[in-house]
């Protein structure tokens, strides 16, 4: 969760840290029809375990893509707090995750590097299952402001760095 009080800043990180974990679940299908809901994704998939099972032949109801991409980007955004942004995000889903998992959502710094007037940061992102089996590798980038710096700028412009 975002501290208001505490901003991190480019200074306050280091290259191979591990960022706090994210634990959501054990998923149920109530968490997926509730998202499927917000996003009108009514595919029984995501709700329906006769459906998904007999008809699809998956081995349950699936935990939906898009939740699994909004988990990657509230554990990016709750250690970036309010000072931070998102700049660019990637991610492949290679493997399925179904209800009764528990995800945890891991971040690595692997990169730091400065723009003109705020730092960068990479991290090696993903998702892993109760069997610390990884459904959903990535990278990301966020922005830091510097400690002396101002804030980043409203709305994030992207930096135009050299090649």
């Amino acid at each position: 969760m975002i501290d208001p009080k505490k901003s991190l800043c480019f200074e306050d990180v280091d290259v191979g840290v591990e960022i706090p974990r994210l634990k959501k679940g054990p998923m149920t299908t109530a968490h997926l029809m509730r998202w499927s809901a917000t996003m009108e994704n009514w595919h029984k998939i995501h709700y329906d375990a006769p459906f998904a099972i007999n008809h699809d032949k998956l081995p349950g109801v699936l935990v939906n893509g898009s939740f699994k991409q909004q988990y990657l980007v509230q554990l990016l955004k709750d250690w970036a707090g309010l000072s931070g942004w998102i700049w660019k995000l990637s991610y492949q889903f290679r493997a399925m995750n179904l209800v009764g998992e528990t995800l945890t959502v891991w971040g690595n710094v692997t990169g730091k590097r400065a723009a003109p007037d705020f730092g960068l940061v990479d991290l090696d992102i993903g998702i892993v299952n109760d069997l610390n089996k990884e459904s959903t590798p990535g990278k990301a980038t966020v922005a830091l402001p510097f400690r002396a710096g101002k804030p980043l700028p409203y709305p994030f412009v992207a930096p135009k760095l050299s090649p």
